[in-house]
């Protein structure tokens, strides 16, 4: 298996960001309010009218491939659709991933109301997403060299609370084709769930190079 990339320069990409970016946005407030409202039915229906017409508009022209975007400038993927950092994907938090130095990463975002579990708090599988996916980053060196989930175990040490949370990734060592990583999900009072992982290296990724 191998993937298509496409490039996109960075001036296409700043003005797609700039175009995009509020719409995902504000799509992610709308899913907030539409959990928790308690407008009349007239109301609703007004909404709904005005929601059907926003799905029009934007399907009036819609992309069809499927190929994966690099940029051009730094050659990292770009993560449109992803369902944790996805920049077009109201679904995601979204996590913006910082890289430091020595090769860890980490991120800080909001998990609101979208992503609750037990009333106030955060859904188990979310913070399952979220850590696969910082893991999966920093195995990656920053998603540059292709690395899959091979295993990834949980220890969830207790609830993680709805807002502010912080995810944090490692890597531990690295074995021929596998890379084991370590990473932690935190909110205000700590550590709520720790992520051992095992990233392998596809074979048609070893045969090239």
């Amino acid at each position: 298996m191998d993937f298509a990339f496409d490039l996109i320069s960075a001036e296409d990409y700043d003005r797609q960001r700039s175009s995009y970016e509020p719409l995902t946005d504000a799509l992610r407030r709308l899913i907030d309010v539409g959990i928790h409202t308690e407008v009349d039915e007239a109301t609703v229906q007004e909404a709904l009218r005005h929601l059907t017409t926003a799905e029009q508009l934007l399907g009036r022209v819609q992309r069809t491939g499927r190929s994966t975007l690099r940029h051009a400038d730094t050659g990292r993927p770009v993560a449109w659709a992803n369902p944790a950092v996805g920049l077009r994907n109201a679904i995601a938090p979204p996590m913006v991933i910082n890289h430091e130095p020595d090769g860890s990463c980490w991120s800080e975002f909001t998990l609101g109301p979208a992503y609750e579990g037990p009333p106030g708090w955060v859904h188990g599988g979310i913070g399952a997403l979220v850590l696969d996916h910082i893991l999966g980053e920093v195995a990656s060196g920053g998603l540059t060299q292709p690395r899959f989930t091979g295993t990834i175990t949980l220890r969830y040490h207790r609830g993680t609370h709805l807002g502010r949370v912080r995810a944090e990734a490692f890597v531990e060592r690295s074995e021929g084709v596998k890379t084991f990583a370590r990473g932690y999900l935190k909110d205000d009072d700590g550590v709520t769930v720790e992520a051992d992982g095992v990233f392998i290296t596809p074979a048609w990724a070893r045969d090239a190079g």
